[in-house]
Formats: C-alpha cells, structure tokens, sequence
C-alpha cells in the first residue's frame, strides 16, 4: 500500500487545535488540503505525524512548540506609531493584524502586544509560536513519486 513518505503529495483534512481545546482551523467540511510533505505547509511536528500513514488513516498529535512554530522571538518586537492605524480600527491587545510585506502581494502577520500613548507594540512571530498544538488529520489521498 502507499504510504506517506518525505516527498509524497498528500490530500487531507485536519483540524488545529490551542492546548486549551480553542479550534483555530479546520477544514473537514471543505475540500482536503493538498501539500507535499517537506514543502513548508504543514510544521514539522505535523509532518512527523503523517510519515508511515496510509489512506484513510488518521494522526492524532501533541505537538510542542519546538515542533510546531516555535517560539516568540525578541527581534520580531517592534514599536509602531500609534499614528500608522487608522483612526477608525479599534485595536486591541491580542488582535492579529496583517501587515503589508517587502513584496507586493506579501502580508505579514504581526500580534499587538501592548498599546501605548504613542506607539503599538506588535510582535511579527508567527501567531502560534510558543503554543502547544492538537493536531489531528485524515489523509485522504497520497501520490508518491
């Protein structure tokens, strides 16, 4: 039987879930998701997960931040001007913004961690780094080369 190996184009469904059971994603009522093992799409620690598994088989994961998306990083801290937002958002500590990136079609996201008088401060680690992770997948398809 196929299995899922380092290189395999894989089809599935999953859901992400924080360490306090909160959802964040899940696709199981849509169309699968469609990646390649080792592409970047998927953390390492989900990845890991799938390896071994065929069709139809499920993964069930904890995944730690170290295998997940790591952890906050302090050179990702940055002070904006308060004066850079528009005047009618309502922002709000914990809020993700996407920020406009060096490429044009690029956005960043950045969580606000602290408002000021002056100046936002936002944290542009990625917005699951430093949490624990459930996931949990269906594959529902794998093509190996």
């Amino acid at each position: 039987m196929n299995t899922v190996k380092s290189d395999s184009k894989i089809s599935l469904h999953y859901s992400l879930c924080l360490e306090d059971g909160t959802e964040i994603e899940n696709n199981y009522d849509d169309e699968p998701l469609v990646c390649f093992i080792g592409d970047g799409t998927l953390a390492p620690g989900m990845e890991d997960a799938l390896i071994g598994l065929q069709t139809g088989d499920e993964a069930n994961a904890q995944i730690p931040p170290e295998q997940g998306y790591g952890y906050p990083d302090e050179e990702n801290i940055h002070a904006l001007p308060a004066a850079d937002f528009a005047s009618d958002m309502d922002i709000e500590v914990g809020q993700v913004i996407a920020f406009d990136g060096l490429d044009e079609n690029e956005e960043i996201p950045g969580t606000i961690i602290e408002i000021k008088d002056n100046e936002v401060i936002v944290d542009f680690s990625h917005p699951l780094a430093g949490r624990h992770l459930t996931f949990k997948a269906a594959i529902a398809a794998i093509e190996n080369s």
